[in-house]
Formats: structure tokens, sequence, C-alpha cells
């Protein structure tokens, strides 16, 4: 119920969508009686959609959340386990494409990779099942094994966690498969 009403609910919260739909409400305004509302309210949104479009903003608001932990920097001597979260392949276009059709967070996948070599010991998980809310059958976990293979990964290693769909429930799901009072990183 959660999943799918935040899946819901950011379709109109989105900021994108949003401007979006007060923009169309101020054009409607426009044939109205409040037509200098509706002007006012175009102008507004279009210019907020010009700054958006010409100003980093989204790397603005996005760098005192990926600031607000300190990079590791030292690594411990023994790992038990690294999980990496998903979100990296788009399950839908890998099975119309026919071939692993990876995101902007490839590089979980590379650090994932990279940290499984230097522990040879340690457990793998990976945690991804899918976000959408119409596609249910397709997988992340299912269909990322190809990459994972390709960048030098033992598929017969690692552990596949499938049903997750958001980074809660990555965290709900994952949990049992990891031993508590291990050391484990997480990629993410």
């Amino acid at each position: 119920m959660f999943f799918s009403l935040s899946k819901i609910l950011w379709g109109f919260a989105a900021p994108a969508n949003l401007l979006l739909s007060l923009l169309a409400i101020g054009g409607i305004l426009l044939w109205t009686r409040w037509w200098r509302f509706g002007r006012g309210m175009v102008a507004l949104v279009t210019l907020l959609f010009l700054v958006i479009a010409t100003l980093p903003i989204g790397s603005w608001m996005l760098q005192p959340l990926e600031n607000r932990f300190p990079m590791v920097t030292t690594l411990p001597p023994q790992v038990d386990g690294i999980i990496v979260l998903g979100g990296v392949v788009s399950p839908v276009l890998t099975v119309e494409r026919g071939t692993v059709a990876v995101g902007d967070t490839v590089e979980r996948l590379t650090e994932f990779a990279t940290l499984a070599k230097r522990y040879p010991q340690a457990r793998l998980i990976f945690t991804g099942g899918t976000g959408s809310l119409t596609r249910q059958e397709l997988k992340e976990a299912d269909v990322v094994g190809p990459i994972l293979r390709q960048i030098g990964l033992d598929d017969g290693r690692i552990e596949y966690e499938n049903q997750s769909r958001n980074t809660h429930e990555n965290a709900d799901l994952s949990f049992p498969l990891a031993r508590p009072h291990e050391t484990w990183i997480l990629v993410t």
C-alpha cells in the first residue's frame, strides 16, 4: 500500500510534473474571468522552468544529501559481506532490447566488483526488485547477472534479493540474508 501510494503521489509531486500542471492550469485560466491570475501564473511557471533548465538546481539540492556522511577512505581489514543496492539496471529495457540496460548509477556495480575482488571470502548480495507499479514481474535482480559476470564476478558467489521495490524494502529484505554482528559494506 505504502509503495503504491508513494509512487502515485510522486507522479503528481515531482517538480517537473507539478510545474507542468500549474502551467496548464494557468493556461486554462487565461480563458476565464481570472485571466490576470492565469497570466501571472503562466509567467511565474515559465520563469521557474527557465531557472531550472539553466541553473544546476538539482545538483545544488543533492549536494548536502550526498555530503551528509563522509566518504569512507579506510576499509576494514576483514569484511564478512558486501551488499549492493539496485537501481542500476532497467529490467523493462533489458528485456525489450535483449541486453542489459544500465543507468547513471553503474558505478555501484563497478565498486561492488572491486570490493568483491578485494575481499574474496565476503558474501555478496545484490538487492533489487522493481520500482514499477505496472511491471511487477520484471525484477532487476533477475536480469543483472550478465553484467556482473562481464565485470568479472562469479555468479555463483552472489545472492540475489528480487522482491524489494524501494530502498526501505532493500534493507528489510536483505537483513535476513546478512548475519548481525558481522562487518558488512553497503554500496549505494
